[in-house]
């Protein structure tokens, strides 16, 4: 361990973290819960020694998935997988002042609820927490069969939201200790990760855990009417030994997934939050729940200009359209229109509108950004860069085309300003335009 390693005296214990590049320290791999399989989270008892936060947060288990690896590439470089993933890391300036209490922005990956983690390369967090002097939380939770699938009868649902939620009590207890303000914390979720934050919004025991939400690329328009396919899903896993490998796990998940198929656009994100159990609301329930939440949470939500274009040219069910002679690129720009609005667009519209009806302060956005040369223009994820990662983590994917990095920083420069001002104090412009970039604007 280096002699000046940074210790952070914290209600948790001591937590020993280290220093990285780019004038910011971190603490990696804290555990803030513990779990057994298909079990609630416990909350991680104060530590008598030392806590070493010194190593990158494992991912959950999960399946490979070849679309991620071919649009993303090295997606997972330096991360290894673990059941017992329950865990945080914390990025902040390193010139924090004691005396500060700096606004918060705590991480919920995406990945469909069936990949990813909190610590991906992508998610690299020290150019947004440099220029802004936010801290910043990256959570990883169980995803999957692990994490989003249950009934009544066997495995508990919604785990993996109740790994976040008590992440977030973590976050209440102890990050005072790190130069965050416990009282202006913000959630920032992409993709699932932004379809978490919606719900935990309305979970029961969530109150007071934050202040603000960012939701970005959020899949709400899958949210709604999925029993019936929850419920095949659930005949599909069966039951498991207790001690069943967590390979066998796994191995499950591919006959839950195919289980799925023909409930619709649903079926593209089969796992997910389930309506009417633990700490959900049921479905009926679940619009006035968030309109009497919304004096209490400001609300910052939008989506990309083409969310689909993604999977269309990523998926093989899909990359055969643009070739028809003729009518394909029509039909490949007519579907991917439909699709992302109905997905992404329109419900992102609705609920910024139901909740400033409600009394919440909420805008909407929309990402315009285009890398030059890439055939995935305003593609699902072509927003992360302008906020997270670094030169290394996003120089191999497609996804950027020829775009240079200095060139995707610059762009993105003036969303993390505005982003870090909403976590700030919950106002923005009535309207802005970052031509090229974004649109965004308050919702009344």
């Amino acid at each position: 361990m280096e002699a000046t390693a940074p210790q952070f005296q914290a209600p948790a214990g001591t937590i020993i973290g280290w220093r990285a590049e780019g004038g910011v320290l971190r603490a990696t791999g804290i555990r803030y819960a513990r779990a057994g399989r298909f079990r609630p989270p416990v909350a991680e008892p104060v530590a008598q020694a030392p806590i070493l936060a010194t190593a990158l947060a494992p991912a959950c288990p999960q399946a490979a998935d070849p679309l991620l690896d071919e649009v993303l590439r090295n997606l997972f470089a330096g991360i290894r997988y673990d059941e017992d993933c329950l865990r945080l890391s914390i990025t902040l300036p390193a010139d924090v002042r004691p005396d500060e209490q700096l606004p918060v922005l705590v991480w919920v990956h995406g990945g469909s609820y069936v990949t990813g983690a909190g610590d991906l390369p992508i998610y690299d967090p020290t150019m947004l927490v440099r220029e802004q002097r936010v801290v910043f939380v990256a959570v990883t939770y169980r995803i999957g069969l692990l994490g989003f699938l249950g009934s009544a009868a066997g495995t508990p649902p919604n785990l993996g939201l109740l790994d976040l939620r008590e992440a977030l009590r973590w976050v209440q207890r102890n990050i005072a200790a790190f130069g965050g303000d416990p009282a202006g914390v913000t959630l920032l979720g992409h993709s699932s990760g932004g379809d978490a934050i919606a719900h935990l919004m309305i979970a029961e025991g969530s109150a007071g855990l934050f202040r603000r939400a960012i939701l970005h690329s959020s899949p709400l328009g899958l949210a709604p009417r999925r029993q019936a396919m929850s419920r095949a899903m659930v005949a599909a896993a069966g039951t498991f030994p207790a001690d069943a490998p967590v390979g066998e796990v796994l191995a499950r998940e591919a006959r839950v997934v195919q289980a799925a198929q023909g409930f619709g656009l649903k079926s593209g994100m089969p796992f997910g939050t389930q309506y009417g159990a633990y700490p959900l609301p049921s479905e009926a329930a679940a619009g006035p729940a968030w309109a009497a939440v919304a004096p209490q949470v400001d609300v910052l939500i939008g989506a990309t200009s083409q969310e689909t274009k993604f999977f269309a040219l990523a998926s093989p069910r899909f990359r055969w359209i643009p070739g028809v002679p003729l009518l394909g690129p029509l039909l490949s720009r007519l579907l991917v229109g439909l699709s992302s609005r109905l997905i992404y667009q329109q419900p992102a519209v609705e609920f910024a509108r139901r909740h400033a009806r409600a009394g919440g302060r909420a805008y909407a956005f929309t990402i315009d950004y285009q890398p030059l040369g890439s055939d995935f223009g305003g593609a699902h994820t072509i927003d992360l860069p302008l906020l997270l990662g670094t030169p290394a983590s996003w120089a191999a994917t497609p996804l950027l085309g020829q775009e240079r990095w200095a060139d995707v920083a610059a762009a993105g420069r003036a969303v993390r300003q505005l982003w870090a001002d909403f976590a700030r104090s919950g106002e923005l412009p009535a309207r802005t335009a970052l031509p090229g970039v974004l649109r965004l604007h308050r919702v009344s």
